[in-house]
């Protein structure tokens, strides 16, 4: 067997794959195919690039994105550690500055010695040990090549990403910073609310469920399938008038200064950049035409005259049938040195991606170096993860992000206010104790720090 080992995608996964199994002591060749051959998503050639939403969720303990992210710091996540150093104020999430992100990410890998980076497509699964970390846009060739070594037929959604707003083009007058309840790091609020009125936000739902979209080419109109965590705002507008008001303009903590109310509902922005001068809508990911996405965006108040950094667009993201195809080791079944991570597995959310190229990455180091492969515990939520994408039904197989739902069950069964704060209690000592047990590095005083919040 080969001592070099090869990873296929330099995203979230494929870099973090990377650096742990280079940390562990192992060569390794990243390949990126951008920007030589590009997608239809990405716009820099940096390693990393965040194409939807700038944030990476929750960074609370007691909640599932934040115990995720509490276990991958513990074990010396990259990702997590370039996070830190490029974060905005989120509230109680964790944001980046996109471009800065990216960029710290590239040079960690770029400059660490036993890793080279090599910027060309990869059109077939290499014969030696190989990471597949491709994402969701994996180049045509590639999956072609796939879907011949698996037999399966891939499976697929449709992801999309938010529009950017220039920040000096935001009317203060009627837009207002708060976070919910209060609950940011700055006294004056974390995000920049725009509140309606209930006649303005029938105005405004009109107006999108009309609005022109994107025509889908003929495959994709006979298939349309949107994951629900990525769900178009129009599309989602189109389920009921109430649908949004209840869902990302949910109005619930907010308090508008100029009447002292609650609005009837409103659309955040969340900043984008460390110097404050981009926000994105949240949960605004739109496949509407962009010059409609411009006529129906600056129907929001406050926004009448934003100019966009960026439209919202929508891209097919393809996934495996990881159940019918992979070990909860990131293995494929029928090549123990061949392994997947990233979304490409069916893992949704930027952590969760990081996660299981963490896994990846250390149980190829692992494997050829001669000893085992671990599974993580199904406690954590890296295992549980990890386990649900190689367990679930594949017939019906849709990608899944970090939930209390897919952790075993709790003992006697506590109440919602409690059962966060059991479950991380558990995972946390569970992980720990798995990285003893078998060698994983694994920062105490970081592990110290998160669980005594």
């Amino acid at each position: 067997m080969s001592n070099e080992l090869i990873i296929v995608g330099g995203g979230l996964a494929g870099a973090e794959a990377a650096w742990q199994a280079a940390e562990a002591g192992i060569d390794v060749c990243l390949y990126e195919m951008r920007p030589g051959v590009q997608t239809p998503a990405h716009e820099t050639a940096w390693l990393a690039e965040l194409v939807c939403s700038n944030s990476l969720g929750s960074d609370l303990p007691h909640k599932a994105p934040g115990l995720l992210k509490a276990e991958l710091r513990g074990l010396g996540s990259l990702i997590l550690a370039c996070a830190a150093e490029t974060a905005v104020p989120a509230g109680s999430s964790l944001a980046v500055d996109r471009e800065a992100f990216a960029q710290r990410v590239t040079e960690c890998i770029s400059g660490h010695p036993r890793i080279t980076l090599v910027g060309e497509e990869v059109t077939a699964i290499p014969g030696t040990p190989t990471i597949i970390a491709s994402g969701p846009l994996t180049s045509s060739s590639l999956s072609t090549d796939i879907g011949r070594l698996t037999g399966e037929e891939h499976l697929y959604f449709y992801d999309a990403v938010s529009p950017i707003v220039q920040a000096e083009t935001i009317d203060m007058s009627i837009a207002f910073r708060q976070s919910r309840y209060d609950r940011g790091e700055h006294e004056e609020g974390d995000y920049i609310n725009c509140p309606m009125t209930r006649d303005e936000y029938e105005a405004f739902v009109e107006a999108l469920v009309s609005a022109e979209t994107i025509t889908l080419k003929q495959f994709e109109r006979e298939d349309p399938h949107f994951f629900e965590g990525c769900m178009p705002v129009e599309a989602m507008a189109v389920r009921g008038r109430d649908a949004l008001a209840f869902g990302p303009m949910r109005p619930v903590g907010l308090l508008d200064p100029r009447t002292g109310r609650r609005p009837y509902a409103v659309v955040q922005l969340r900043q984008d950049n460390l110097v404050g001068s981009l926000y994105n809508i949240v949960g605004f990911q739109t496949n509407l035409r962009w010059p409609e996405q411009k006529r129906v965006l600056r129907l929001i108040p406050g926004l009448a005259d934003a100019e966009f950094a960026r439209y919202g667009m929508m891209h097919r993201n393809t996934y495996i049938n990881s159940p019918a195809m992979l070990q909860p080791t990131m293995q494929y079944r029928n090549r123990a040195d061949l392994f997947f991570a990233g979304q490409i597995v069916g893992v949704e959310g930027y952590v969760g991606n990081a996660g299981t190229g963490l896994l990846a990455g250390i149980n190829a180091a692992r494997l050829l170096r001669g000893r085992h492969p671990v599974i993580m515990p199904p406690t954590t939520m890296l295992g549980a993860l990890c386990h649900y994408v190689t367990h679930a039904a594949g017939r019906d197989f849709q990608p899944m992000k970090a939930n209390f739902g897919i952790l075993p069950p709790l003992p006697p069964r506590p109440g919602k206010e409690e059962r966060g704060r059991y479950y991380a209690e558990r995972s946390l000592t569970a992980m720990r104790r798995f990285a003893r047990e078998h060698g994983l590095r694994y920062d105490s005083h970081i592990a110290a720090a998160i669980e005594s919040t």
